[in-house]
């Protein structure tokens, strides 16, 4: 079915495309959803008519993309998390967490839009995190994770050499001591 969508559909196009769809995704999501009618003669000349101010909104959109990639590129999200010995972490840093720090400094962003590298980010370190604007812009992150308390849970452990003390006869000096050996009597001898 031939259709003109009305607003941005994610992999199949922008407002004012006309694309060629499987009839059912047409009638049962589509159409009822209101994202796109269906191609006529009468559709055609009213999509011509509102060119002008379709393009006006992708010119806004294409700014605002251009505009949220100098905000995002200049941050830096850090994040302390726990971790084991060799600095693999308990669990993952997800794209949640990006967007909610992504929130915090006044920038909206969808979760499906965040790419994190092989799908989490699952060591101690520097990571570049994705995100994806509007026309094809990509956003660069810089994350940078670190072990939560002590920094020793990171680093490799110095191994301490065991020194061994010759055995030594200590006897001790309390007055009690001294005192049992001066009574106690001598052997005779025989």
């Amino acid at each position: 079915m031939k259709i003109i969508l009305y607003q941005d559909v994610q992999n199949l196009g922008e407002e004012g495309d006309v694309k060629v769809v499987a009839n059912g995704y047409a009638r049962n999501y589509l159409l009822p959803s209101k994202l796109a009618v269906k191609y006529t003669k009468s559709t055609e000349i009213e999509l011509a008519q509102k060119q002008q101010s379709i393009a006006r909104r992708k010119k806004e959109k294409s700014n605002t993309a251009a505009d949220l990639k100098s905000r995002i590129e200049v941050l830096t999200l850090d994040l302390a998390v726990a971790a084991g010995n060799k600095g693999k972490l308990f669990g993952s840093v997800t794209s949640s967490a990006v967007v909610d720090y992504l929130q915090s400094q006044g920038i909206e962003i969808e979760r499906k839009k965040v790419e994190l590298p092989e799908g989490g980010i699952k060591l101690v370190g520097s990571h570049m995190v994705k995100i994806k604007l509007y026309g094809g812009e990509e956003a660069v992150l810089k994350v940078n994770v670190t072990a939560l308390g002590d920094e020793k849970e990171i680093t490799p452990q110095k191994k301490t050499e065991k020194v061994e003390v010759p055995d030594v006869d200590v006897k001790e000096s309390t007055p009690e001591a001294e005192t049992s050996e001066e009574q106690a009597p001598e052997p005779e001898e025989s």
